[in-house]
């Protein structure tokens, strides 16, 4: 693939080759695929308004079949400038160069704006604190390459670069990136124990009934991959909770505390997915958001490919809710 952005005020324009063992690609799966930076209703719209081409001629059909050896040529219109309204709202910053900047999101800090939630999000305080971030996500997603849920806290990384954005998209497509979560679950009722260390291997998807909720159990799902050890297990009264540390090897919405729910152990807090096994826990050792912390993050640097790692120290409400764990596991 060769990528050349024009200067001078013209549209970047980006150049893909067709493989032979691609034939029969729908087109906008091809350039999703190899774009995995760009949406696919952003290709979409690219190819319906004329701005991609095959072996010269426009071609304006989504789903029209490739046949290999094809030159694609996509003309990106000029970078908008993010609707988006800067906001004074404090966050902690890891780690920034020219290129990409680490923050510690706080739990209940949306990442970016969305349907219902317009402004107060983690775009909205980094376009007050950089005027550099990578155009590439979009309108309402300047710089970003990946997600935290909402009430999940923990460490983040952001693109300032539309070159960064390209190199870490493509990081975490390829499940290049390592990422560390610190969880504490509790054992529903009746199911088995969690082993101490363990991989879960699934079919991940849209629940079927719950359309807020995913599941691991889908036959026709994308595969979700979680490894996981046990730390810490404490008995309280009749309960049995875990503290684990999960290594997703894969990025799917929801992932770990699916695979946890979907084995037993909801997280604490966990409203979603933990039902009334979380519902009817004691006060103490109800959270008001799932017990879920990014501890640790580690991928090559887009520039110098070297490898960095960045840490986030466990966030206060957690470690006040281990210490509670732990005071009411003694007393038994």
């Amino acid at each position: 693939m060769s990528d050349a952005s024009s200067s001078g005020g013209q549209s970047p324009r980006i150049e893909l080759n067709v493989a032979g063992e691609q034939a029969g690609s729908r087109l906008d799966a091809f350039l999703a695929g190899r774009l995995p930076h760009l949406s696919r209703s952003y290709l979409k719209g690219l190819i319906e308004n004329g701005r991609v081409t095959l072996n010269g001629r426009p071609v304006r059909r989504a789903a029209k079949r490739l046949a290999g050896g094809e030159v694609l040529v996509l003309q990106l219109p000029p970078p908008r400038p993010a609707e988006v309204q800067p906001q004074a709202i404090d966050i902690t910053v890891i780690h920034e160069d020219e290129d990409i900047i680490v923050v510690d999101k706080p739990a209940g800090l949306v990442v970016h704006p969305a349907p219902g939630c317009p402004d107060g999000t983690l775009v909205n305080a980094l376009l007050h604190r950089c005027h550099d971030l990578s155009g590439v996500g979009g309108v309402l997603r300047p710089g970003i390459v990946h997600r935290l849920d909402r009430d999940t806290s923990g460490v983040m990384v952001v693109s300032k670069s539309d070159r960064a954005h390209r190199r870490l998209s493509e990081m975490f497509k390829q499940h290049q990136v390592e990422k560390v979560y610190l969880a504490v679950a509790v054992r529903r009722p009746g199911a088995a124990e969690l082993p101490d260390s363990g991989r879960w291997d699934t079919c991940f998807g849209r629940h079927p009934v719950h359309r807020k909720r995913f599941t691991s159990m889908r036959e026709d799902g994308k595969q979700a991959i979680t490894e996981y050890t046990v730390l810490r297990r404490y008995t309280i009264n009749d309960w049995q909770l875990v503290q684990v540390q999960a290594r997703p090897r894969t990025g799917r919405t929801h992932q770990i505390r699916v695979h946890l729910a979907d084995h037993g152990h909801p997280l604490l807090g966990d409203k979603l997915y933990g039902g009334r096994t979380t519902r009817s826990l004691p006060d103490r050792l109800r959270p008001p958001r799932q017990a879920l912390h990014a501890a640790e993050l580690a991928f090559c640097h887009p520039r110098s490919g070297r490898m960095v790692r960045f840490r986030s120290p466990l966030a206060a409400d957690l470690v006040t809710l281990l210490e509670n764990i732990e005071a009411l596991a003694a007393a038994q």
